[in-house]
Order: C-alpha cells, then structure tokens, then sequence
C-alpha cells in the first residue's frame, strides 16, 4: 500500500464544536494535499462544503445526522437527513439511538434507520454509527443484526466523542459477525500506523481519523511517483 492508497480508506473531518469555516479549509487544504476521500462537516456548513469541492470530484461531502448522541427525534433526523441531501452531501454518517436501542426498542431504531436509508434511495451513501463502546459484547451483536438490515452501506464503530481506543479486538468481532455483508467504517481512537494496519488486516474497508493522526499515518507510506 502507498500513501495514496492509505488516504482513499480515510475520512477526515471538522465536527468539534468550536470548528469553524477556517478550520473546514485547513481539512480541505490536507484533503486536497493528500487526496483523502471525504471531508465531513457539522450540517450548517454541508452547502458550503459541497461548494468548495465541487471541483473535487474524488472528494466527497460527508455530514452527520443526529450527531453526536443520535436521540434526536426521527422526524428531527428524517428533516436533518433531506436538508443535507438538498445542500449536496455525498455521504451521511447516521448516528443510531443507542439510547432507544439498549432500553431494546428494536423495532424503533431499525423503523428509525430504514426510514433515513430510504430517504437517501441510493443517491446518497449511508453509514449507521453503532458507537461500540457504550455497548456489551452481546448488544453489539443486535446491533450489527440491525444495521444490516437497515440497508445502509456502512456500519461505522463510533463517533470519535466517546472515550475509547482503536478498539481492534471488537471491530474484529463485528467483521466476524457481520461476516462482509456489510462494509466497515472504524472510527474514534484511531491514532497509529499500527492501529491502522491492526484494522486493515481486519478487512476494515473505511477509517474516520482525526486530521492529524491521518496525516502521520499517510505520511508513514511511500509516496509512489
């Protein structure tokens, strides 16, 4: 693998609180340096990125819905879902309600999920944030059940806002469970060359790094001519 190679598996984002557009540029400038795949910002600002890259046709508009908890109403997330379809987003990273999920309202987050999946149709592409480390071993299994058959593209492991590492043992228990049926997006905790090759060798398709770890893990690989 080289650094390109690395950088079209990597997310980058500006989805703190205090970012602002001068904060999205700096992610931009990176993107653009190292051509990682997709910029993601807060939703205030996903017509203002779309704008940016518009001439970035392998960069793509990531955006959150319901971000960072996911216990938004989902007529909140359903009206949040298709503001960002309309601004242009390419890719929404769709924050299951994990707290609806371990009272084991099932029905509720899976109608939650397809609803949101639906309304993207295809033109968008989905992924559902499971955020693995509020989860037991056996909730992550229901839980991997139901993303599957939410019909999203992506299972993401977490949003980067609750503490923990790479966490490469447990995304190894989704890969196993999930056995390719569907794609794996890690993220929060990601910080090394090693975690990132750890996740990889896991078959883990798609990473969401904090800008700065991605830039060293991409700057640890050849740069090919």
């Amino acid at each position: 693998m080289n650094a390109l190679e690395a950088a079209r598996m990597i997310d980058i984002s500006a989805v703190r609180t205090h970012h602002s557009l001068e904060d999205i540029l700096e992610v931009v400038r990176a993107a653009r340096q190292y051509r990682f795949i997709n910029v993601h910002a807060l939703p205030a600002w996903t017509r203002t990125l779309a704008e940016i890259l518009r001439d970035d046709g392998d960069i793509r508009v990531g955006a959150p819905v319901g971000f960072p908890s996911g216990g938004h109403k989902t007529a909140v997330k359903m009206l949040e879902a298709e503001a960002l379809i309309e601004d242009g987003v390419q890719e929404m990273d769709i924050v299951m309600n994990v707290g609806k999920f371990k009272n084991r309202e099932y029905g509720y987050v899976l109608g939650e999920l397809k609803d949101i999946v639906n309304l993207a149709g295809g033109r968008v592409m989905t992924k559902v944030i499971v955020e693995l480390n509020c989860l037991s071993d056996a909730e992550l299994d229901d839980a991997c059940r139901i993303v599957e058959e939410s019909g999203a593209d992506f299972l993401k492991t977490g949003t980067g806002w609750v503490p923990g590492g790479a966490n490469v043992e447990r995304i190894a228990r989704i890969k196993r469970i999930t056995d390719g049926r569907i794609k794996v997006k890690a993220a929060g905790g990601i910080r090394t060359r090693a975690d990132f090759d750890a996740l990889r060798k896991l078959g883990v398709e798609r990473f969401g790094i904090n800008t700065r770890s991605a830039l060293e893990i991409v700057e640890s690989f050849e740069v090919e001519n």
